[in-house]
């Protein structure tokens, strides 16, 4: 469906308005209705299932480094009104750096930037291959056949995530029992909204708690930040928060790479064959996985902007592709293919600019573990049941199989 809406005029007609539901895709199949739009043009303009109106997208390399580089665009702006959006509900918090414009969002990520360094990476590398051991250790046990997802690929993140935040063990199914509320599109608004209450009143309470620990868990660095009179208490949870969600991407990527080398028979031979060389192979998966659903947060033009011969006026929504950037042939040669050794591999799939994902590092750490330890410690891993039987999640804004039943 479409409708031909009319933006401020440039000597070009603006795009149609398109309708991008949200689809329930099998497979690690590109999304059709993205790829008619980056058929379109490199600028289109989208309806999304929630929301007020239309926004502009762009789906080209150039345009998405540009936008996402841009101060002219801003987060923080679009909790000023209603935009088109894939999510039902819709509540930007303080101290949320999603929505942070600079300077706000550096003096934001300072007390939590310590958590997430290499350093700090390579000083949880052991425990969270410890962590990792012990579900492997269970599954060893137990013999073949199993669900990876229910035994490995869902428990891991939640743990590791939860040494880094500080979370007791004695919360983490909770916790873990709101993040993927949170993130699913099922039970619609008031559903996500009970999650997320919450969650955040959860995190008031522990950060409240810690203010005077000396732990290095994210938790007590937010209360001291707090203490210290540097954020407020409400920036603190609100800033935890994605912090916290941010292991169920891990599994669901994960989950994508291992069926991809499941069922690609020279895919997983490389993997195997050159165990010491899997890090190219790693930065190729996440350029090609198709990880989320239509798009993520939105931006809103502070002034006039012309992109691709369009003039965005000031106060139109705009989003970005991570997904079709990182199919944009001008930059990724075939783009469609995997290319186990592409060199150079620019990708963007922990985005771009200031809102870089914060935990990109961490879930690297965690993505290299969980395919190093399984392919490592299971010989002859394979899928249980044919391709076609394994069960995708459905309703939801990151994509990967709901279950992955294997055999080694």
């Amino acid at each position: 469906m479409t409708t031909l809406e009319t933006s401020a005029p440039t000597g070009q007609e603006p795009p149609p308005v398109r309708d991008w539901p949200a689809l329930d895709l099998d497979g690690t199949e590109f999304d059709p209705v993205l790829a008619g739009l980056v058929r379109e043009g490199p600028l289109t303009r989208i309806r999304l299932p929630f929301g007020e109106g239309w926004a502009w997208l762009a789906t080209r390399y150039e345009h998405v480094k540009l936008i996402t580089n841009d101060p002219r665009f801003s987060r923080a702006a679009v909790a000023r009104g209603q935009v088109t959006r894939l999510a039902p509900n819709f509540a930007p918090r303080p101290g949320s750096l999603a929505w942070a414009d600079q300077p706000d969002h550096n003096r934001l990520r300072k007390p939590v930037a310590g958590a997430f360094t290499v350093g700090a990476m390579k000083r949880l590398r052991p425990r969270a291959q410890e962590i990792l051991d012990e579900l492997v250790d269970a599954l060893v046990h137990e013999g073949p056949p199993a669900d990876l997802v229910e035994r490995v690929l869902e428990p891991f993140p939640l743990y590791v995530v939860s040494e880094v935040m500080g979370v007791p063990d004695t919360d983490r199914d909770q916790v873990h029992s709101w993040t993927r509320q949170i993130i699913s599109l099922c039970g619609g608004a008031e559903a996500a909204d009970r999650a997320k209450n919450g969650l955040y009143g959860w995190i008031t309470d522990i950060v409240r708690a810690r203010a005077r620990s000396a732990g290095e868990d994210v938790y007590s660095m937010l209360a001291r930040a707090v203490a210290r009179g540097e954020i407020g208490e409400e920036e603190a949870v609100g800033l935890a928060g994605p912090l916290q969600i941010g292991g169920e991407a891990v599994t669901h990527n994960c989950g994508q790479m291992l069926y991809l080398m499941l069922t690609r028979p020279e895919l997983m031979a490389r993997m195997r064959s050159r165990p010491d060389e899997r890090g190219p192979v790693f930065d190729e998966l996440l350029r090609w996985i198709p990880h989320r659903n239509t798009v993520g947060l939105a931006r809103i033009a502070l002034e006039d902007v012309e992109i691709a011969g369009h003039r965005i006026a000031a106060g139109e929504a705009v989003y970005v592709s991570y997904l079709s950037a990182n199919r944009d042939p001008e930059v990724f040669p075939d783009p469609d293919g995997i290319a186990p050794d592409r060199d150079p591999n620019p990708h963007v799939a922990f985005g771009n600019g200031h809102h870089y994902c914060t935990g990109a590092v961490l879930a690297r750490l965690q993505l290299e573990l969980l395919v190093d330890t399984l392919l490592d410690r299971l010989p002859g891993l394979r899928l249980a049941v044919p391709a076609e039987d394994v069960e995708w999640r459905r309703q939801t804004m990151i994509r990967g199989p709901r279950t992955l039943p294997v055999t080694w």
